[in-house]
């Protein structure tokens, strides 16, 4: 073989015992060898660096086939010059059949003796394309987020998982979380990394339309229908024709609707108000709340049925002060972003501003930074951020996030009590924001109240 450049190989498996083995075979000085134990985790990979072969064993993926198979396509389509090694025992030949129709380039058998291991590689490698081409390589791997989102935390990096996972579905897709989260820059990254990504992408606020309106603008009218129909009007889902809609503050829409859009999702079919004709639609529904829908079906508010008609992927936005360690990278964003609009040199947040910033609360989520940075940037007239820029309510110690002291020699059971406590105090007892910060579930949490009679 002639000498060739250092090849990068990823090996996707539940073991290492492949790991191992590929390692012995391609020594350092002719490969980079690394290890995943699923390709969820690896295609996270392709987004900073090209690989030249990717082996996958059944193993790794026979408990996460439908998804598997989705990243193994994308790769196919977006990373052609990585070539896919399918390993498998005997008995997992039919995912291997369905590897190859992904987009794999070949498989063999497991176990495989170094020889054989060695020739699959090289043979790869030579039929390889000879583009570098990888359409997952993001332009500037030190940007902090991902589309149009920011933030590196694990808790922000996981939702950034499942939107990937998402968008190559065309499953409903249920996104919650507090008030100015961002579920709707959700939303749109599902939509811009999808197949229907070149057609509309039609967001309708619910909670910002009358009750009258909402079954005209969802589902259109005919002219006549009621008093003020003097046209044909078409809804958004028509709008939508081929596209994403995203509906927002779904909990909000009454009875008649959530029956309709139930009709719609089971027949894939509607009708305008005042027709009789049934109209075909081809949309992916994206639904959002920053309620709490359990609970809503708990009142009578929200129908069953249709939660979990939309629940089918489910995403957890969460609040920004569960990802404290995003909140310089959104700060220094908007920063970077009302400095252009005002074409302002604004370099950098004083120490004491940065203190203010990061140990409050941010009840109003990543929504309520962009508007504080918004008004700071305006009334900053030299070249640093200072606490004068900040609203007053930064100076209010019930803003600032409390601590919570416990004393040396405390039991576990005391400090815990101490903790929850504090918590749900600092949060107006809202359950579900307690449990969010805390990181249990809410039945955790009521469980914890009851054992402590809080």
């Amino acid at each position: 073989m002639p000498k060739r450049n250092r090849i990068k190989i990823v090996v996707v498996d539940r073991d290492v015992a492949l790991f191992h083995q590929t390692r012995e075979v391609f020594p350092r000085d002719e490969a980079d060898v690394s290890v995943e134990k699923t390709l969820e985790h690896a295609f996270e990979k392709f987004e900073e660096s090209t690989f030249d072969i990717l082996i996958l064993t059944g193993t790794a993926f026979k408990f996460h086939v439908g998804s598997t198979i989705e990243l193994l396509e994308i790769i196919a389509t977006k990373c052609p010059v990585t070539q896919v090694l399918i390993l498998v025992h005997s008995k997992e030949l039919p995912l291997a059949f369905s590897a190859l129709r992904a987009g794999s380039y070949q498989y063999a058998k497991l176990p495989i003796s170094d020889e054989e291991l060695r020739l699959l590689v090289d043979t790869a490698l030579v039929h390889r394309p000879q583009s570098r081409l990888n359409l997952l390589l993001k332009e500037n791997s030190d940007k902090p987020g991902f589309e149009d989102m920011v933030g590196r935390s694990p808790r922000i990096k996981e939702v950034y998982r499942q939107i990937r996972q998402a968008a190559h579905t065309d499953i409903p897709v249920l996104i919650t979380g507090e008030t100015g989260t961002g579920k709707e820059l959700v939303a749109r990254a599902i939509h811009q990394l999808s197949g229907r990504s070149k057609k509309p992408f039609v967001p309708i606020h619910l909670g910002a339309l009358p009750l009258d309106l909402v079954s005209s603008e969802l589902f259109g009218h005919e002219k006549g229908a009621f008093t003020g129909a003097l046209k044909n009007y078409r809804g958004s889902f028509e709008r939508a024709k081929g596209g994403t809609i995203l509906l927002d503050e779904i909990g909000t829409i009454d009875e008649q609707n959530q029956v309709s859009l139930l009709r719609l999702l089971e027949t894939k079919m509607f009708q305008r108000i005042g027709g009789t004709r049934d109209i075909k639609v081809n949309v992916r529904i994206l639904a959002a709340s920053n309620e709490d829908l359990i609970e809503a079906i708990r009142q009578g508010r929200f129908r069953e049925d249709l939660f979990y008609r939309l629940d089918v992927f489910p995403i957890l936005l969460p609040a920004v002060r569960d990802r404290a360690s995003d909140i310089p990278l959104i700060v220094d964003h908007f920063l970077k972003h009302f400095n252009k609009i005002y074409r302002n040199d604004i370099r950098g947040i004083s120490p004491e501003c940065i203190n203010r910033l990061e140990s409050y609360g941010w009840p109003g989520n990543v929504r309520e930074i962009k508007n504080v940075i918004h008004r700071a940037v305006v009334m900053c007239s030299g070249g640093v951020l200072l606490p004068e820029h900040l609203p007053k309510r930064f100076f209010s110690q019930r803003n600032r996030r409390p601590k919570v002291s416990i004393q040396l020699g405390s039991s576990l059971e005391e400090a815990e009590k101490k903790m929850i406590a504090r918590t749900l105090e600092w949060n107006n007892n809202n359950r579900q924001r307690a449990a969010a910060i805390l990181g249990i579930s809410r039945r955790t949490l009521y469980n914890k109240i009851s054992k402590y009679n809080l």
